[in-house]
């Protein structure tokens, strides 16, 4: 297997006003993944959801589906869990419907309290939250916990690692953009690429580690909330750069996919990625 390429939801190129004909469009792009976003909430109805998986297969396109943004695993509040358990069935069941793999989900806000506090609480939702979907007929699908970019949120690496070894089934959506704004710049560079891949092994082993989930974008950040807005790959000021990223997949052989969530750009910057991992490729299979 390679590493796969694809956007985060609709780019600015693509004019067409169907979603079942944009798989077909990426797949011409030269792109082989495709994340749907029901970040603001699962509105997607059966019909269109069947049509657009059918597309995607037609077309060789590996599906993703993000779910809404407001699923907040770290709220101790019965109430809240049910509503968050309620979004993350509705995002499998479009899934499904898709025939979609992954579903990626945001790991919540500390809400005063200290980070281990959150994380236990995240791990006793989320191990409900698996109980629910096995119960529903999803437990096929993989959750992709997701790394997050603001320092107040729960959803660093190791936080994320640590959700991810509650189950086999779990992989966690390593987000480099939301890593480089939350460590306000310093986790960018080879050196810190190959340390967090090595973490990633590290934690949940080769195999799982191999086929990992990825968001990347370059993000602009404030020094102390973290994330503050998603760039594009031609606006410079911020990163983090993908090259150290592309040769470290290259170099480890793994092949996961990498979502690209660029503003606007996202199949431009796709393949800017893709491009850099087979240059990377082709420089390890012929070198000087």
């Amino acid at each position: 297997m390679s590493v796969r390429f694809g956007p985060a939801g609709q780019a600015d190129n693509y004019k067409g006003k169907s979603s079942a004909k944009y798989p077909a469009w990426l797949a011409e792009q030269g792109l082989d993944a495709f994340e749907y976003q029901c970040g603001k909430g699962v509105n997607v109805g059966e019909e269109t959801a069947r049509a657009v998986g059918e597309a995607a297969r037609t077309h060789g396109i590996a599906l993703s589906l993000h779910a809404p943004y407001f699923i907040n695993l770290a709220n101790p509040d019965p109430e809240s869990l049910k509503k968050t358990t309620g979004y993350i069935l509705a995002a499998c069941q479009a899934a499904d419907w898709m025939g979609a793999t992954r579903v990626t989900v945001h790991t919540g806000a500390l809400m005063k309290r200290t980070r281990r506090e959150a994380l236990d609480i995240a791990k006793r939702s989320l191990r409900e939250v698996l109980a629910a979907c096995d119960g529903a007929g999803f437990g096929y699908l993989t959750l992709c916990p997701e790394t997050m970019g603001k320092i107040n949120q729960l959803g660093d690496l190791d936080e994320v690692l640590e959700l991810c070894q509650l189950d086999e089934r779990l992989l966690p959506c390593i987000d480099f953009g939301h890593l480089y704004a939350r460590s306000l710049g310093e986790l960018e560079g080879l050196e810190a690429t190959a340390a967090m891949l090595d973490r990633v092994e590290e934690l949940l082993g080769p195999d799982r580690a191999s086929r990992f989930h990825s968001h990347f974008s370059k993000i602009a950040f404030t020094p102390n909330g973290g994330e503050k807005v998603h760039l594009t790959f031609d606006q410079t000021d911020f990163g983090p750069d993908p090259a150290p990223l592309m040769g470290e997949l290259a170099r480890r052989g793994w092949s996961p996919t990498i979502i690209c969530e660029s503003a606007g750009t996202q199949d431009v910057d796709a393949l800017t990625m893709k491009e850099l991992y087979l240059t990377a490729m082709l420089g390890r299979e012929n070198p000087a």
